[in-house]
């Protein structure tokens, strides 16, 4: 564990302090400026949307210039983006605020691969433990982006401007402390189409479940915590209520990165994978037993922990099915995969939520759910069968 890997954490943290931000409170300013109640949640989606469509150029730029180059880029993009959003808040521009979120995904997809370059910070024995560890540093956009938006939020005369304002800055700091950051050399090209075609790597067992398990436990993560604060607003909770749930959600989601990587390197990858499915089950109970602000936090707390589970091990388990020359297309894949799911999940939750419900919202999640359960059990009858023989 060096230097470059707790510099990384660092921006994984400001990474999703950006995240944070714009769930907490891109679903709230969607629904001040929508035409309709049901789009409230399309610059939610837009975020996701210009993720997913930004994966091949990620890959690309990745493959091109390297990380660093390809970091600072999205680091750009998340700068100029973040100041284009206060300018469609405080212009009252919907459409501008959701062409703004799809610019923003550049970034989104590029800084999803900072727990790929942990693997690549150190040794074969130590990457998933890396991974678990630039993972955990999600824990400062657990603490620090919950409380900017509420801090800032009224920073400005317009509601909400200040937020998007504040993430510029965020953008500018992640910057700097990535400059420090040294990546290794990325191998030696052969050639464009040095590798196995991306149809044969996606054909594996292995990276079927992998994509399959790190979709679905983004997409259920996403439906229920983009959701949340317009439930918690239908329930007449108040903002700060919303950043506090947001708060515990998020470290949920990376705080077991301390010790996830222990406990796959000890019980192996599906196992620790089907506790979380379990928790993401006993999320959905929970939500389902009432909507007080307790019911919301402990829901949202047991579905971090449970994404973490699932997306660390989906992360741990894909390693293994490409070489390094096939990283780049291999984890475009991924990332275009997490995406799609992420946005069609993004326009669910805003839907759902304002014309069924909380309640029906949750039912709904138990089928990802169960999809995930039965392709960690398909995976591991595979490799009993495989031993066996």
């Amino acid at each position: 564990m060096n230097r470059h890997l707790w510099l990384l954490a660092i921006c994984q943290g400001l990474f999703l302090t950006n995240n944070v931000t714009f769930i907490a409170i891109n679903g709230l300013v969607g629904l001040s400026l929508a035409p309709l109640g049901w789009m409230a949640t399309l610059p939610v989606m837009g975020y996701v949307v210009g993720g997913a469509l930004s994966t091949g150029l990620v890959a690309r730029t990745q493959y091109r210039f390297g990380r660093k180059v390809s970091f600072q880029m999205g680091l750009l993009v998340a700068l100029a983006s973040s100041l284009l959003c206060a300018y469609a808040v405080i212009s009252r521009n919907f459409w501008l605020l959701c062409t703004a979120t799809v610019v923003a995904g550049y970034y989104n997809a590029n800084a999803n691969l900072y727990r790929f370059a942990a693997a690549e910070l150190t040794t074969l024995a130590w990457r998933e433990k890396a991974v678990s560890l630039v993972m955990a540093g999600g824990l400062i956009g657990a603490v620090l982006g919950p409380n900017l938006a509420a801090q800032t939020r009224t920073l400005t005369s317009v509601p909400f401007a200040g937020a998007y304002l504040a993430l510029a800055g965020v953008a500018l700091l992640a910057m700097f402390v990535l400059a420090f950051i040294n990546f290794p050399p990325p191998p030696v090209k052969k050639s464009s189409g040095s590798g196995r075609p991306l149809a044969e790597i996606m054909r594996q067992p292995v990276f079927i479940v992998a994509a399959a398990a790190g979709a679905l436990s983004f997409g259920v993560m996403n439906l229920l915590m983009a959701a949340t604060p317009l439930a918690m607003q239908q329930c007449s909770l108040p903002f700060s209520d919303v950043a506090l749930v947001l708060e515990w959600h998020v470290i949920g989601m990376f705080a077991p990165g301390f010790f996830t990587g222990h406990l796959i390197k000890r019980f192996g990858t599906l196992t620790v994978m089907g506790v979380g499915v379990a928790l993401n089950a006993l999320c959905i109970l929970v939500a389902l037993s009432g909507v007080d602000l307790q019911q919301f936090l402990i829901a949202l707390f047991l579905l971090g922990v449970g994404w973490n589970f699932l997306f660390t091990g989906s992360t741990t388990l894909s390693l293994q099915t490409y070489s390094p020359e096939e990283k780049d297309r291999a984890q475009g894949a991924l990332n275009f995969f997490v995406f799609a799911t992420l946005a069609v999940s993004s326009l669910a939750s805003g839907v759902l939520v304002t014309t069924r419900g909380w309640q029906l919202l949750n039912v709904g999640s138990l089928l990802p759910v169960a999809c995930t359960a039965a392709a960690l059990v398909w995976l591991w009858l595979r490799q009993v069968r495989a031993r066996v023989a």
